[in-house]
Order: C-alpha cells, then structure tokens, then sequence
C-alpha cells in the first residue's frame, strides 16, 4: 500500500478514534459515582485527555512507515 493511501486511510481512522473516544468521554462524565467527586473527576479528565494517545499511536506509526522498494 502507497503511503499516500495509508495516510488518507490513518486520517479517516484518527477522526473515528477522536469522535469515539470524545463520545465515550462525555458519557462516562455523567455518571452520578464520578459526578459526585472533584479528585475523580480531575483523574478521569486527565486520563480520558491524555489516554487517546496510546491507540493513536500505532496508527500514527502504520502511516508513517515508508513505502517498500519498488524492483
């Protein structure tokens, strides 16, 4: 696969891991056990902010790659 397809398809598989990821975020937010705590809730924001990066990663790697040698 040619890295330009690789990079379009990584693009259109990070905006799914955002919207998702954001999605989820925003639900667990309203839960009434997290809700009900300001130390929980700080944890969770920083984790749920930071957290998107690990699955982000490998995709981010996948598209970079280089293109293999052509003969």
């Amino acid at each position: 696969m040619k890295i330009r397809t690789r990079k379009f398809l990584g693009t259109i598989l990070l905006l799914i891991l955002v919207v998702v990821w954001s999605l989820l975020g925003m639900a667990m937010a309203q839960m009434p056990w997290l809700a009900a705590s300001g130390w929980r809730q700080a944890i969770f924001y920083v984790v749920a902010g930071i957290g998107w990066v690990l699955p982000a990663m490998p995709i981010v790697s996948w598209m970079q790659r280089p293109d293999p040698e052509q003969e």
